[in-house]
């Protein structure tokens, strides 16, 4: 069962737990509320095809973890400046968070890599936050290309210092790759 904790606007005002985090990172419109409701086994995080619809930082407790959902990076219909008041919450949250165990990088597969995202992972080799590279939206595309964008961005992680060499192949909707994740999350 999961526990919504709360949606925070700013990073001070989050709860100051002990538990483990797990961060979900991506573009706009990427899957990552999609993703953490296949994994929970329930709809826990609001969906929506408007990009750039989670605009705060949104927690969840769940088997002794906590889930966090975190508004997309690139596009978004909102201004610039609440583009930049995003962006800034987003680093003080990935650089003041001591419980964030792992933040997965959720990258679509019908787009691949894209320079927000492999801006994100220069963010995080550099200042040595753990991340893993997750493709998302596997199901809308052939297996074959699949393949293809799984092997060009384990080829990108295998030259970047604070990622993890897996990357985990998903689909929200087909509930592909969901053991798998949680395997990550869950490791004995």
């Amino acid at each position: 069962m999961v526990e919504f904790i709360g949606s925070f606007e700013t990073v001070e005002s989050l709860p100051r737990g002990k538990l483990p985090e797990y961060a979900f990172i991506g573009r706009s419109n990427v899957g990552k509320s999609s993703l953490l409701n296949a994994l929970v086994g329930q709809k826990a995080a609001r969906i929506s095809n408007t990009p750039g619809r989670t605009q705060q930082i949104n927690l969840f407790e769940w088997n002794d973890v906590v889930l966090v959902d975190l508004p997309g990076y690139g596009y978004a219909r909102a201004s610039k400046t609440e583009i930049e008041k995003w962006a800034l919450r987003l680093e003080k949250y990935l650089l003041s968070r001591t419980q964030l165990t792992r933040l997965f990088v959720l990258i679509d597969s019908r787009h691949g890599l894209k320079e927000s995202d492999l801006d994100m992972m220069d963010f995080c080799d550099a200042n040595a936050i753990k991340y893993q590279a997750v493709l998302t939206k596997t199901d809308k595309i052939k297996k074959s290309e699949v393949n293809d964008r799984q092997l060009e961005i384990e080829a990108e992680m295998a030259n970047r210092g604070a990622a993890c060499d897996t990357v985990i192949v998903t689909s929200a909707e087909k509930k592909i790759g969901i053991k798998e994740l949680n395997k990550e999350i869950f490791r004995e």
